[in-house]
This record gives C-alpha cells, sequence and structure tokens, in this order.
C-alpha cells in the first residue's frame, strides 16, 4: 500500500513541510499536535482546554487515516512545564481511560510560547 499524507488544513505543514498524519499501511504516525482549533486558527491559555483540543484534532487525523483514538498504541507528550502535566490528566482519562498506551512525557520548549502541550501518537489502522 503507498504511503497517504494528512492534513489538517494548518499553515504551519506548508511552511514547515511536514503532514498531520502518515498513513504507512499498518500504522499512523501522527505528528506533534498541539491545542490549536485549526477551524478558527486560535488557541486557548488554559492548558486543560490545549490538551482537549490535541485530542479533537488527533481524532481527526486518526479518522481520516482510517483509524481511531481507540488504535492508538504510543503515546509522547511535551511541555514546556513539567508542573502543567498533572493538570491534564483528566483528559487524558477522558480520552484513554480504555486505550492506556505506551506514554512518555518530557519537558521541552516548544515552536511558540502559547503553545503549553504537544502531543505525539502512533496507532495501528483497524
Amino acid at each position: 500500500m503507498p504511503r497517504k499524507l494528512i492534513t489538517s488544513g494548518s499553515e504551519f505543514e506548508a511552511k514547515m513541510a511536514y503532514s498531520r498524519a502518515v498513513d504507512d499501511g499498518d500504522y499512523i504516525f501522527v505528528s506533534g499536535t498541539t491545542g490549536y482549533n485549526y477551524q478558527t486558527m486560535s488557541i486557548s491559555e488554559d492548558i486543560t482546554e490545549q490538551s482537549e483540543q490535541c485530542f479533537v484534532n488527533i481524532q481527526q487525523a486518526l479518522q481520516d487515516a482510517g483509524s481511531s483514538i481507540e488504535n492508538i498504541a504510543r503515546i509522547t507528550y511535551i511541555l514546556p512545564n513539567r508542573d502543567d502535566f498533572e493538570s491534564c490528566w483528566p483528559v487524558l482519562r477522558k480520552w484513554l481511560g480504555d486505550v492506556r498506551p505506551a506514554a512518555t512525557m518530557f519537558e521541552a520548549r516548544l515552536l511558540n510560547d502559547e503553545m503549553k502541550i504537544e502531543i505525539q501518537v502512533t496507532a495501528r489502522k483497524k
């Protein structure tokens, strides 16, 4: 099966030469996804709201690639301030409570200061 590129329509994808996700046959690789609402090109100041929007964006990318949140096998969380991570846990339980993928969290600066979390996932096809 040929590789399929998935886009969200974000201007960042063209500017930085990446895809929101790549369908590589058995797996979907979703790029680091922030809490931008791509409909309004806005981002909340609240990390909990950003976390929720990350999952909305990831869910859309996975659906576009023929997969779903339930098929996430691995997830990586990147936060500029690791102390903010615990406030995201209710959102993580909401979206991943039964999925429970292998997970890693690390602290690193993100592209700009308004971004408080970035989430990257690998999922299997349905």
